[in-house]
């Protein structure tokens, strides 16, 4: 299965839409959607607007792949799961979103090599058209790195992080 998901508080029809299209054009029946409050008429995927933290849960288990807008709560949940995810960040510009700090988010992650992303439809087209290939996902552990404890741990303390070769730096 492929799961997608947009989040639940503004919709995201460039990305439901760019899915719903492929889906069409590949035959392909293993898509369901989260959509958010959006008025899309969806022809080629499952769908629903709402579901409630142990179905989504269960939904990227089940995954082979989560296609998501780049929020963190997606990113973080498959990837603790050890799925692949391809993610596509909302833009200001198109009114999807206030700022453009999922553009910032999926930077970050893809910098880490964590995270496929896909900025334009063409491109997330493209990735869904290798979806064949293999790709695994490392499992992101449950808990917090030391070197993460401890720069937390200095900011809490002194207003600033520590930098050098062993702490993380903000």
């Amino acid at each position: 299965m492929i799961f997608v998901t947009v989040g639940t508080q503004v919709q995201f029809d460039r990305l439901i839409r760019t899915v719903d299209e492929w889906a069409g054009a590949r035959a392909r029946s293993d898509v369901f959607a989260q959509i958010g409050p959006s008025n899309y008429p969806f022809k080629h995927i499952r769908t629903e607007r709402f579901i409630d933290p142990s179905r989504f849960k269960s939904c990227v288990e089940a995954a082979s792949v989560v296609i998501a807008h780049a929020g963190m709560g997606s990113i973080i949940t498959a990837l603790e799961l050890g799925k692949r995810i391809i993610v596509m960040p909302r833009r200001a510009s198109l009114g999807e979103h206030r700022n453009d700090h999922q553009i910032a988010t999926a930077k970050q992650f893809a910098a880490q090599g964590r995270i496929e992303v896909a900025f334009e439809e063409r491109e997330l087209t493209d990735k869904l058209d290798q979806l064949d290939i293999v790709n695994r996902c490392e499992r992101l552990g449950g808990e917090a790195s030391p070197q993460l404890i401890m720069a937390i741990r200095s900011f809490i303390e002194t207003g600033h992080v520590r930098s050098g070769p062993n702490s993380a730096s903000a």
